[in-house]
């Protein structure tokens, strides 16, 4: 089981981007998972876990979307 959660910081940040009507849908998208994952200890699945891996190592996201991809990582099964 997973006992790790989204931060209240970056909880506090996505749920501002999910209200924005400039971010982009790649950054709701890793919002969304990342709030989800802030009251309870939930695992990211495999393709959340695909996209946060594509936007950590490309070069053309901004870096509050790398910092939600890095807490839903953060937070991904590490047997996969």
């Amino acid at each position: 089981m997973n006992t790790r959660k989204t931060s209240k910081s970056v909880a506090s940040k996505a749920a501002r981007t999910l209200r924005s009507k400039s971010a982009s849908a790649t950054q709701k998208k890793l919002a969304a998972s990342a709030l989800s994952q802030a009251s309870k200890a939930h695992v990211t699945g495999k393709r959340m876990e695909r996209l946060a891996a594509t936007v950590l190592n490309g070069k053309k996201y901004a870096s509050k979307t790398k910092t939600f991809a890095g807490s839903v990582l953060s937070q991904s099964n590490g047997k996969r």
